[in-house]
């Protein structure tokens, strides 16, 4: 079982930055790499952006290549997501999510275990 916690939403205007972070107090957290997804009221589950498990690989969603970096740091068990020129289309809840397997790591599918949830609103 992998807790996840995350923190850092909040209203923060277009064009601002916000940093979101994913803590996981326990479990095997270096093992497994982690994701980002985020839902909008009224729209399904998004993938964001994906890191493995060293770090030394990422992925995103095109509509935030260039705007969002994700990147972890395994001695303290917190995997991140600096979120830059923000619009009001990003508004969401952020969800971190450990990967489990399965060829595609869009699929929130193979996805093991989710945190809560944050909030992120971006007023135009």
């Amino acid at each position: 079982q992998v807790e996840l916690v995350e923190s850092g939403g909040g209203l923060v205007e277009a064009g601002g930055s916000l940093r979101v972070s994913c803590a996981a107090p326990g479990g095997t957290f270096s093992s497994n790499g982690m994701g980002w997804f985020r839902q909008a009221p009224g729209k399904e589950r998004e993938f964001v952006a994906f890191i493995n498990n060293r770090g030394s690989s990422t992925y995103y969603a095109d509509s935030v290549k260039g705007r969002f970096t994700i990147s972890r740091d395994n001695t303290k068990h917190t995997v991140y997501l600096q979120m830059n020129n923000l619009k009001p289309e990003d508004t969401a809840v952020y969800y971190c999510a450990a990967y489990g397997e399965g060829l595609r790591v869009e699929n929130p599918t193979n996805y093991d275990y989710w945190g809560q949830g944050t909030q992120v609103t971006v007023s135009s």
